[in-house]
């Protein structure tokens, strides 16, 4: 077993005694990287480091050791408070946080026989980050805490890493970061891909990579990521992820962006009325620099995208199917798109390859470029990766290897000399401008489950998916409906 999996068994078992205290996955992950920070920053202070101190004395890991009983779950409590309101990566990490093992004998045991009996910076970025994406992955399984949906499949990654290929030099943005996977993935791409000098390297650790996320918690934990993979500065430099939502505007632009939006069509908040009664109120956005006013959060999140890139700079998005077919604002978001970037590939994704069940997205690749007359989508390259290819999370999990056709097919050192082939073809400007709404859900394989009932999929994928179309018509109806009330 290697290094960072054994970590990830010695941390992983103990949570199985704190889930009988209550606690969630996510719970125990987030109190893991609380603990961790601290402890690392104690030894930053120790030889040979011999760096000044980064947390408050008296709120630091050296008092916590000292600490037992209910005294420790005070001072634990009241350390993570004064840590919170601290600037940095400091204040990012503890913004909020809260102390959820509410026994004190399970948080000595914690703090002393887990996490102090090992020398965390003595461990290879590699063990240590790797042991902390393990956990993220087991907290992103459990399905019933939610935090899936902040984590794409790692294979579906590194593909896209490998097309868009980042070069040393160039800033990188993820404006919906989840725990920093594609930062991630850059980073590792930058540093094996690439001989840096000992100032590229520096630019690498600070001030390559940026990530914009809304949840405080998720945000931490991505923080503590790409920390553990030497990322961003343990003091008070800036840190590299920014807790805000990143639709309410600009924040930067950016030579490559690379991202998995939120799933969830509608982006909205609840409301009580006058009557005290609850309600939700549809959030639509409103920037004079998007082509179209929308709710539809991804649909916002490809015209925010386009507006983060820099001229000539790189796009990779995973985006659900509705966003390229649907009516209105979509067909206004994918007509200007085509007109101003050159979208010059669509991967289209199999199901069960996402923590969120049945849902179908697609990669869309593009670059923005500066204002002309003439369209910059001269041709746009289809790969069907869903027609007849099964996969589950478990039995069957979409790896690498299963995106090495696609990779090869898309050509990243020259994308003049692809080929079609079965599942890869081209579609021009005009085909698509004709199309119905600018509609790009475009199929031409055969499937063969429509052909022979025996090869339909599981009843439960299948009510699934008519369970998720019903959904999504609803919502439409409540649009319509609300926009057709008297009070709107």
């Amino acid at each position: 077993m290697s290094d960072a999996k054994q970590l990830v068994a010695k941390l992983w078992n103990y949570c199985s005694i704190l889930r009988d205290d209550g606690l969630s996955y996510g719970d125990y992950v987030e109190q893991l990287t609380f603990l961790l920070f601290l402890k690392m920053a104690d030894e930053q202070t120790k030889p040979p480091f011999s760096r000044p101190a980064i947390t408050p004395k008296g709120f630091d890991w050296a008092t916590l050791l000292t600490k037992d009983g209910d005294e420790l779950e005070t001072h634990y409590r009241h350390t993570l408070e004064t840590l919170g309101t601290k600037p940095g990566m400091l204040g990012l990490i503890f913004k909020k946080a809260q102390n959820k093992i509410q026994d004190p004998a399970k948080l000595r045991r914690l703090i002393v026989e887990l996490i102090d009996k090992e020398q965390w910076t003595s461990l290879s970025a590699d063990v240590k980050g790797d042991a902390y994406e393990g956990l993220l992955q087991k907290n992103a399984e459990d399905v019933k805490g939610g935090a899936g949906q902040y984590f794409t499949p790692r294979a579906l990654i590194a593909a896209m890493v490998d097309c868009v290929a980042p070069v040393p030099g160039e800033t990188i943005c993820d404006p919906a970061a989840g725990t920093g996977g594609f930062l991630l993935a850059a980073h590792d791409y930058l540093a094996k891909h690439h001989a840096l000098d000992k100032a590229q390297k520096k630019k690498l650790k600070s001030g390559t990579l940026f990530g914009v996320e809304l949840v405080d918690s998720v945000s931490r934990l991505c923080a503590m990521n790409l920390l553990l993979h030497g990322i961003g500065g343990e003091g008070e430099s800036e840190p590299p992820i920014f807790t805000k939502d990143a639709l309410g505007g600009k924040h930067g632009e950016y030579g490559v962006v690379l991202a998995n939006p939120p799933f969830g069509k509608k982006s909205s908040v609840r409301i009580v009325n006058e009557a005290g009664e609850e309600d939700r109120e549809t959030l639509v956005i409103n920037r004079d620099d998007f082509w179209a006013t929308t709710s539809n959060k991804q649909l916002n999140f490809l015209q925010h995208i386009f507006t983060i890139l820099k001229q000539h700079g790189r796009a990779a998005v995973v985006l659900p199917d509705n966003v390229l077919f649907e009516g209105g604002a979509g067909e206004t978001i994918r007509r200007e798109l085509l007109q101003q970037a050159d979208v010059h590939t669509l991967l289209r994704l199999p199901t069960g390859i996402f923590y969120a069940q049945g849902v179908k997205a697609n990669v869309v690749f593009f670059d923005r470029k500066p204002a002309r007359e003439q369209p910059w989508t001269e041709k746009l390259w289809i790969y069907d990766l869903r027609t007849n290819m099964h996969f589950t999370l478990k039995e069957n999990p979409l790896t690498r290897g299963d995106l090495d056709d696609f990779v090869t097919c898309y050509h990243a050192a020259d994308r003049t000399a692809r080929k079609e082939t079965e599942r890869f073809k081209a579609f021009s400007f005009d085909e698509l401008s004709k199309r119905d709404k600018a509609n790009l859900d475009i199929f031409w394989l055969k499937d063969e489950s429509l052909e022979e009932s025996a090869n339909l999929p599981p009843p439960d994928v299948i009510a699934t998916e008519i369970a998720e179309d019903l959904a999504a018509a609803l919502d439409q109806f409540a649009e319509i409906a609300s926009s057709l009330s008297p009070n709107s």
